[in-house]
């Protein structure tokens, strides 16, 4: 039977489960290996390692990242207990009283954050200082600075904050897109309250989406590592084999609350994207499609009498939605944008929320067998 693990963002409880549908639209609209009765001989031979194979050193990608992780306080008024009780991040959080020690009743957790800019603004995730009125942040070297929330996007769970100063560390960026299923990873963050820990493990999975966020404005496309990621990593640094930023550590799946062998991170292409239109504008200028789509899978392909049993089906069209203004049609399967090949709800979400209003983006399409390009130009939500 399988076995079942709750959902932890960086704090929120919740079942992994499935859905069949999402949406792109504007606002309104574990197995157990069984003992075989026989014996394999295995035979040992030499495999020459790639040219990019990395060597089981951290010490210089650790070096490089430490620095430019913080740890993140983050206070707010208590909130009563009808309220309290509706909050799904307050196990990640518990109910630290008073963190400041202002007198007055408050409630506050701490997380990790990402230098992203040497004048001092830092990416972390949204439910880390959403709500907070006060935010102090402490860097690797150990000094304090009170902080500034720029902006929050629940939708992906990313916020940057600020503090003042200049020529603070930053990591130099990687690039998600090309990060592959097996790779070395590093973890960096303040778990348990604890500060510059580093944790090793691989990417198991890429376009992830575990239904963490809620709602059908989601964005979930989670980089998904065996490095181990607790409470208080929320917000820190994925970073490769080299010390550059992958992705913002995000969630764990977890029976205990701990670490049990799955962590989610946001891949930093999507961050930066986010992260940039917050520094701008104060939000995040994000651009929809106009639909709600499904994943396509074997049995979906035989109703739909196609031959292919990958792709995104497209449900519904938003009235004056940029879908429906290009044409599109529901049943239409998404197999591709601007020619790069789309498999999953994930990966499409990912590639629309990168985009911005008025970006003119070609969709491939499977309409009833026969497949062509349709252009779209997207719009704000």
């Amino acid at each position: 039977m399988k076995q079942l693990f709750s959902l932890v963002l960086a704090g929120m409880a919740g079942g992994l489960i499935t859905l069949g549908g999402y949406s792109l639209m504007q606002p309104d609209m574990a197995l157990t290996p069984q003992p075989g009765p026989y014996t394999q001989a295995v035979k040992n031979i030499n495999v020459p390692a790639p040219p990019n194979a990395v060597p089981f050193d951290f010490k210089a990608a650790a070096a490089r990242s430490m620095p430019a992780v913080v740890h993140i306080s983050a206070a707010s008024p208590v909130v009563s207990n009808s309220q309290r009780g509706s909050d799904p991040f307050r196990f990640f959080f518990g109910d630290d009283l008073n963190p400041f020690g202002d007198g007055a009743p408050r409630q506050g957790g701490t997380g990790s954050g990402v230098i992203y800019t040497s004048d001092g603004y830092i990416i972390t995730n949204n439910h880390v200082v959403q709500n907070a009125d006060e935010v102090e942040v402490t860097l690797y070297d150990n000094r304090t600075f009170k902080a500034k929330v720029i902006g929050t996007e629940e939708t992906s769970d990313v916020a940057v904050i600020k503090i003042e100063g200049y020529d603070f560390p930053t990591l130099e960026l990687s690039n998600s897109d090309e990060a592959e299923i097996g790779e070395w990873v590093l973890a960096v963050g303040n778990p348990f309250d604890l500060t510059s820990t580093v944790t090793a493990g691989i990417i198991s999975a890429k376009g992830r989406s575990i239904n963490l966020l809620g709602g059908g404005r989601a964005i979930e496309s989670f980089i998904q590592t065996d490095a181990a990621v607790n409470p208080g990593n929320s917000g820190g640094a994925l970073v490769d084999a080299e010390g550059r930023l992958l992705g913002i550590n995000t969630a764990i799946a977890t029976r205990t609350g701990v670490f049990s062998g799955y962590s989610f991170a946001i891949p930093v292409n999507l961050v930066t994207r986010i992260a940039n239109d917050i520094i701008e504008y104060g939000s995040f200028q994000r651009a929809f499609l106009g639909v709600t789509i499904s994943d396509l899978d074997s049995e979906y392909a035989q109703e739909l009498g196609v031959q292919i049993s990958q792709g995104v089906v497209i449900e519904e069209l938003a009235d004056g939605g940029s879908a429906q203004y290009a044409g599109l049609q529901p049943k239409d399967i998404i197999i591709g944008v601007n020619g790069k090949e789309v498999k999953t709800v994930p990966e499409l979400q990912e590639i629309i929320g990168r985009a911005k209003a008025g970006d003119l983006i070609t969709l491939n399409i499977n309409r009833r067998g026969n497949v062509r390009e349709i252009p779209v130009r997207l719009k704000a939500g």
